[in-house]
């Protein structure tokens, strides 16, 4: 499996530093608003990159933050009149919403800032021990110059970086691309007491303390947006190995931008969509599939006709797992026919072809012609095996997972015969009768039927 890492500009074999476990962080949302397209491609592209590593084998520990406490939060919580916490509270909550829709699966770890002010003290301590930082009534700042590596993702010096760094213009600092550890407070701001007086953290050191925290001083994969390169990874780079001596992360991997109708997406030019603009008119799952539509490195065109023509993509993709279901349901073949084994080889090799693009630095795109590929195929077959289609929509279902897709149920008419035994069951059930219960379940199973249990009832199921 190759990788593109950003810091070498090449792609590198995937070789974590334990064997079978990676350790990964990616750089989640600062939670003063509902996330927008460009963050649900960084969510979606890096959820499905760890699905991957899972796919093959690999034990994942995936760290994403909640950046709750910085200017945006401060001045978003003041303008609604409300705290700080209430603010955050409300979007990571909304945040999940969003994520959990789209698919994106939970972190093992989503840390904060204001619950690691310990680990964030402790690392800017350790850097002004070391030479590395500065501090200037309350405020304690990165010395740029002191680090002779900085600027080595982006491959600028200190000097060069200067005139693109989004900092604060302060004559204070020793150098203009200095940037803050640590915030003295001002009126009205949320503090913390600290050997520097009371503040707050500054954005960057929070992802450098909240990584090692939870994954190491080294850890395998980093992976954030392109907008973050700088100077957001260039600071935790510098910040983080001038603390260790050790390499921060050995890959660096950075999704590309969103345009919209071939314009760069931004608040000023009115093309700014959330998330939930988008599902007002398309399923999240649309979204998704649209976002894994094109290499995730590659800059991508967000318009109405081109997630009409990924609505219908997927549309395409369901028809096929319809008429599979039917083919279970409804066909009295049960063992695979001599002349579907042409179809059962492509059947498998689709799977062939999809590790090998995935392989490929996650080239979700060609993962996705794979699956297009077996449908025409299936299309072009006259598959009338209960077997051969089942051995079908399980490969459709296990390469779907990988790429968080294909997941709803397909509604099938069920025979009235499995209703019937079905309804049986759940009344044995309820008469505490667990023998007979039991007995009819297992009927059903011989006949390729599940049954479900829920407060709301039983729900049938195929059997693949």
């Amino acid at each position: 499996m190759k990788l593109y890492n950003t810091m070498s500009r090449s792609k590198e074999e995937f070789v974590p530093i334990k064997e079978n476990t990676v350790m990964m962080y990616n750089c989640g949302p600062t939670v003063y608003n509902y996330f927008h397209i460009g963050n649900a491609r960084n969510f979606i592209i890096f959820d499905t990159l760890r699905r991957y590593l899972k796919y093959r084998g690999y034990q994942v520990k995936f760290v994403q933050n909640f950046t709750d406490i910085d200017d945006k939060m401060i001045n978003r919580a003041n303008e609604e009149g409300i705290t700080i916490k209430e603010l955050a509270d409300k979007f990571i909550a909304e945040y999940f919403e969003d994520a959990d829709k789209l698919g994106v699966m939970h972190a093992d770890v989503h840390p904060k800032a204001t619950e690691n002010i310990g680990p964030i003290i402790k690392l800017v301590k350790t850097l002004q021990s070391k030479g590395y930082a500065y501090d200037i009534d309350g405020d304690v700042y990165f010395d740029t110059i002191a680090y002779k590596d900085y600027g080595k993702l982006t491959k600028h010096n200190a000097e060069e970086l200067e005139s693109g760094a989004r900092v604060d213009l302060d004559e204070r600092k020793k150098n203009p691309a200095d940037f803050a550890l640590w915030k003295a407070k001002k009126p009205g701001e949320p503090f913390w007491k600290s050997p520097w007086g009371e503040g707050r953290p500054g954005w960057h050191i929070e992802c450098s303390a909240m990584a090692m925290q939870y994954l190491g001083e080294t850890i395998d994969i980093h992976s954030g947006g392109m907008d973050l390169q700088f100077p957001h990874h260039e600071n935790e780079i510098a910040q983080s190995e001038a603390a260790t001596g050790k390499p921060f992360a050995n890959y660096w991997l950075h999704n590309g931008f969103i345009n919209v109708d071939n314009r760069k997406m931004s608040k000023s030019l009115g093309n700014f969509f959330t998330v939930k603009d988008i599902i007002r008119k398309y399923d999240y799952e649309v979204l998704r599939f649209f976002i894994l539509s094109a290499h995730y490195r590659s800059p991508i065109n967000f318009s109405d006709a081109l997630l009409e023509s990924t609505k219908s993509g997927l549309d395409r993709l369901y028809e096929c797992l319809l008429n599979l279901n039917h083919i279970v349901v409804y066909s009295e073949v049960s063992d695979s026919l001599e002349e579907e084994k042409a179809i059962i080889e492509t059947i498998r090799e689709t799977e062939i072809s999809f590790v090998k693009h995935m392989d490929d630095d996650l080239n979700t795109a060609d993962g996705i012609s794979d699956l297009f590929n077996l449908v025409k195929q299936i299309n072009l077959s006259d598959i009338k095996s209960k077997e051969t289609a089942k051995l079908a929509l399980a490969q459709f279902r296990k390469l779907g997972d990988v790429l968080g897709i294909l997941h709803k149920e397909i509604q099938v008419e069920i025979p009235s015969e499995i209703e019937k035994i079905a309804k049986e069951r759940d009344d044995a059930r309820k008469n505490k009768d667990f023998k007979r219960s039991d007995e009819l379940r297992d009927l059903l199973n011989e006949k390729g039927y599940l049954v479900e249990d829920s407060k709301e009832g039983y729900k049938i199921k195929i059997k693949l």
